[in-house]
């Protein structure tokens, strides 16, 4: 389920954590597909200032939700908050990966060493390691850089894995839901248990 190419392309796209809830609960109701991309471009159901964003929201947060199979739907829906903003770090993770490659490779290191900080020369780091690695990476611009080394901190921030302290990054590690962590194994998936849990 993970996406195999290197993009950019969260430098136009949000957390979207609530209107991620609100589309999740239109598919627990039975709503179609295209019931749902009527009610988000016609009720303007994700508040956007334009008809044009709406459009574009719906198609991001639709694309996330595909990364969601029956059982991670229902276990959203049963979760507390702090689980659900981690099934919505997923869905992003797995439309993304170089943001997946970067909690994997640097928030883990820095758990496993114990570091306290994460910061956007950590993040400027790890663009210069995979510039030598991706053509398409060593094409992007200093400020398509710049913008995505915000996001994947701001990303991390509101799924938790990050809080503010005086103008710092502070890792604060996630507490797995057993649900969460059993549905992960289940499947396989021990790389974003690893990822996002930063354990060795």
């Amino acid at each position: 389920m993970m996406s195999k190419k290197y993009s950019a392309g969260l430098v136009s796209q949000s957390f979207w954590f609530i209107e991620m809830k609100k589309l999740i609960n239109l598919i627990i109701e039975g709503k179609s597909e295209e019931e749902i991309k009527r009610l988000s471009i016609e009720e303007n159901l994700f508040g956007a200032a334009k008809e044009y964003r709406a459009k574009r929201i719906y198609g991001y947060i639709r694309n996330r939700s595909k990364k969601l199979d029956k059982h991670l739907i229902e276990l959203f829906c049963n979760s507390d908050l702090a689980t659900q903003k981690l099934i919505n770090l997923i869905t992003i993770l797995r439309s993304d990966r170089l943001f997946f490659e970067f909690l994997y490779e640097v928030y883990r290191e820095k758990v496993i060493l114990g570091a306290p900080h994460i910061n956007s020369k950590d993040v400027r780091i790890f663009f210069n390691s995979k510039e030598l690695q991706s053509e398409e990476i060593a094409k992007w611009t200093e400020n398509t850089k710049k913008r995505l080394s915000f996001i994947y901190l701001n990303y991390m921030t509101d799924a938790n894995l990050l809080t503010s302290d005086n103008g710092k990054r502070k890792i604060t590690l996630p507490i797995l839901d057993t649900n969460l962590k059993s549905y992960l194994e289940d499947i396989g998936d021990q790389a974003m248990i690893k990822a996002i849990t930063g354990v060795n």
